[in-house]
């Protein structure tokens, strides 16, 4: 199994929705069983081991054909491989589709429906979950997704790009979520589970990866929303928050747009605001797409930036 073939199903992400089960990933998937395979012993070195070869490898091989590229094509010839490396890292289908799926039947009554799709989706009992819950979970989940699948995938391809480093910081936090999520699932379901080393490794290493770009997205959120309410909101949790990456991000998304999230399953009391409700899911879609076109306009301005340099 080459780094290439994980760079090819890479490419092929935006066609079909992420599953673990998408025939698509295979190469990923079996990438990944192979670090895990031959370097996963149960110890903390081989936890790391295992993971610099699942994430690193791929990550490494995307540097060194960028690397490639501008060497001996020329930097407009890098720049559009760093150009479709990106394109296949952000995964705008992996929530837009199921949260389409599910605004759709709550907007036609159809609640026992909605609950089916988000039992589906996320692989939760949502069979007793109210109206209000339904919207909010869905929010929260699509947020995330956002955050995982777009800004945090912007985030670190930025970075590591204006050090030169062209797309490799796409790939590298794309494979980060993709193996912590991976190992935790394959744990959970086969009879020989990955060792508590290697899932332990993986959840760390994601999050410190995940801590600056949930940050990023966070300020963005503030940015295109209301900043003083998302602020507030972000600086309220963050005490409280233990490094959990995800809470931040949705505390800024609560008070962006104004509405209750976090509740029991990630805190104590519940963020202030309104009840979530069918016209909030319109908002934060709002909020999504200005933030990706925020992200565009500064992406551009670093593309010129690096063209007059």
């Amino acid at each position: 199994m080459s780094f290439i073939s994980v760079l090819l199903a890479l490419l092929l992400e935006q066609a079909r929705p992420l599953s673990l089960g998408n025939p698509v990933h295979a190469s990923m998937r079996a990438w990944v069983r192979w670090s895990t395979r031959n370097f996963d012993a149960g110890k903390s070195f081989h936890g790391w081991l295992a993971w610099g070869f699942a994430v690193g490898g791929p990550s490494l091989a995307t540097l060194a054909i960028y690397s490639l590229l501008d060497a001996f094509l020329g930097w407009p010839v890098a720049v559009i491989w760093s150009v479709a490396v990106l394109y296949a890292t952000l995964g705008f289908r992996q929530f837009s589709f199921h949260f389409t799926q599910i605004r759709n039947a709550l907007a036609d009554g159809d609640e026992d429906r909605a609950r089916e799709l988000l039992a589906s989706w996320k692989q939760i009992d949502a069979s007793e979950l109210p109206r209000s819950e339904i919207v909010r979970h869905v929010i929260e989940h699509s947020v995330l997704s956002a955050h995982r699948h777009v800004f945090g995938v912007l985030t670190w391809f930025s970075v590591l790009a204006a050090f030169g480093f062209g797309p490799a910081g796409a790939v590298l936090y794309r494979l980060s979520e993709f193996v912590a999520r991976y190992w935790r699932h394959r744990s959970r379901t086969h009879h020989q589970p990955v060792s508590e080393a290697l899932q332990q490794t993986a959840a760390d290493a994601w999050m410190v990866i995940d801590w600056v770009p949930s940050r990023v997205t966070a300020i963005s959120f503030a940015v295109v929303g209301s900043f003083e309410e998302a602020i507030d909101g972000w600086r309220n949790y963050e005490p409280r928050s233990a490094g959990d990456n995800d809470g931040v991000v949705l505390a800024a998304t609560a008070g962006a747009v104004n509405i209750r999230l976090q509740g029991s399953d990630r805190q104590s009391e519940p963020s202030s605001g309104q009840v979530p409700e069918l016209a909030h899911l319109a908002v934060v879609v709002g909020l999504v797409w200005r933030t990706v076109v925020m992200w565009m306009v500064l992406l551009a301005l670093l593309t010129l930036a690096r063209l007059l340099g």
